[in-house]
């Protein structure tokens, strides 16, 4: 099944939604979950988990939809968990190929950024400097394409 995620992420970025928010909630219709518990459950994870700037959200995003379709909820199993824990390194690091890395304060390196928890309002000139809309996309693509390749059983 071809699937194709992108412009639904980047439009609920571009809305205001975080950036785990847009990812998590562009992906409901192969989760299942309802949009708006979807956007309260990835909330937290904006800015890097609460603007911590720690994972950058998308990757969060990606990680949660990969244990919704593919985790079995128990894993006590150690071969589950680590085959479940491959396929997340494996999201991250064609995620690091792409950007090199995962943590949200490197990367807006070179940016003005703090991790205040009050967000940045959204206007035009945020759009234009901030670089997270290609992280938005960059981590849709990377999950569409690994949903293409391994088919979710759910």
């Amino acid at each position: 099944m071809k699937y194709d995620h992108t412009e639904k992420a980047i439009s609920l970025f571009t809305k205001g939604y975080n950036c785990a928010q847009s990812i998590f909630v562009a992906f409901c219709d192969v989760t299942g979950m309802d949009e708006e518990l979807a956007k309260r459950l990835s909330c937290s994870f904006g800015g890097g988990m609460g603007r911590m700037r720690e994972v950058c959200g998308t990757c969060s995003a990606m990680f949660m939809i990969a244990g919704i379709l593919y985790g079995e909820g128990t894993e006590t199993d150690h071969s589950i968990k680590a085959e479940h824990y491959k396929r997340i390194q494996y999201l991250a690091e064609e995620f690091r190929k792409a950007h090199e890395t995962i943590i949200c304060r490197d990367l807006l390196k070179g940016l003005a950024v703090t991790s205040i928890p009050t967000p940045e309002k959204r206007t035009e000139q945020y759009y234009k400097v901030r670089p997270c809309v290609k992280f938005v996309r960059t981590a849709a693509e990377i999950l569409d394409r690994y949903l293409e390749e391994h088919p979710p059983l759910r």
